[in-house]
């Protein structure tokens, strides 16, 4: 049988952790869209990147019922983070826990419906290693969770028992994830910083395409100007390995392009009307579209 309070507790101490948190948790209006955010640090606010519309004027309501406008400071696609720099006054922001829980653990979503906050409780239904996502960014660590959550709620803040916020929650394809501290701190310290994530380039436009000992990429176009234009590369040519690792896709070239390769050196193999061939490319930067 259970302890008489014993209930009664649990809720009273999950009712204060997400009084602690709820504060600093925001809702963000953007054309036809909404959903949460939080403030990271002073005047910046992070949100999930694919809940924030492309154009148009982007607003914050804070838990007290006060409207202000928001800016962009920068988005990264590909890790689904976005960072806004808005007026948040004395509110003060939020501490990110690095700390991974672990499966079956209970977790909370904080967030806000409009300005008012919202929560949600579930457990940690997988907790593993660190991963990229679809778009090519480093995510580092997979943390999915059982809870059930409206599109106005992704931006959320992820918490653990102890009401320590270890990510903020997310839509994913048929599941909920977290996008853990770690690379909240990574990929918005450089969007304060830069306003975007650099990402390596070659200057190509690549199809899958099936070779002798397996998949190979064709050269369906060539920026005159790019890295791979520079090293020799012509349109026609087949990529079939990547620094002497035969490849397996497109995507395996894609995945070879994150943040830390720009001015790194590539050593391709090619097969050119059959014939194999060798060059370097040196990985630049993509350039803002």
């Amino acid at each position: 049988m259970t302890e008489p309070g014993l209930l009664s507790s649990f809720s009273s101490a999950l009712a204060g952790m997400v009084a602690r948190i709820a504060p600093a948790v925001v809702s963000v209006h953007s054309h036809r869209l909404r959903a949460t955010g939080f403030l990271w640090k002073p005047g910046l606010v992070v949100t999930a990147e694919e809940a924030l519309a492309d154009e148009g004027e982007i607003s914050i309501k804070l838990p007290d019922g006060s409207e202000r406008p928001a800016s962009v400071a920068g988005r990264d696609h590909t890790t689904d983070i976005a960072l806004l720099r808005v007026d948040t006054a004395n509110i003060a922001p939020v501490r990110l826990s690095a700390a991974i829980p672990t499966l079956g653990a209970l977790a909370a979503v904080v967030a806000a419906e409009r300005g008012a906050s919202t929560a949600a409780l579930g457990i940690v239904s997988l907790s593993g290693e660190r991963w990229r996502s679809l778009r090519g960014g480093e995510i580092d660590a997979r943390i999915e969770l059982d809870i059930r959550l409206r599109p106005s709620q992704q931006g959320g803040l992820a918490l653990d028992a102890s009401g320590e916020a270890f990510g903020m929650a997310v839509l994913g394809p048929r599941r909920i994830l977290v996008i853990p501290a770690a690379t909240i701190e990574r990929v918005a310290t450089r969007l304060e910083t830069h306003g975007r994530i650099g990402r390596g380039y070659l200057g190509l436009g690549l199809q899958p395409v099936k070779v002798d000992d397996g998949v190979g990429a064709m050269v369906m176009n060539v920026d005159k100007a790019g890295p791979a234009a520079i090293a020799g590369v012509r349109q026609g040519d087949v990529v079939v390995a990547l620094n002497d690792e035969k490849l397996s896709g497109v995507r395996s070239l894609s995945r070879a392009l994150g943040p830390e390769s720009v001015g790194s050196v590539l050593d391709l193999s090619i097969q050119r009307a059959g014939e194999p061939l060798r060059l370097k490319v040196t990985i630049g930067e993509r350039p803002e579209t």
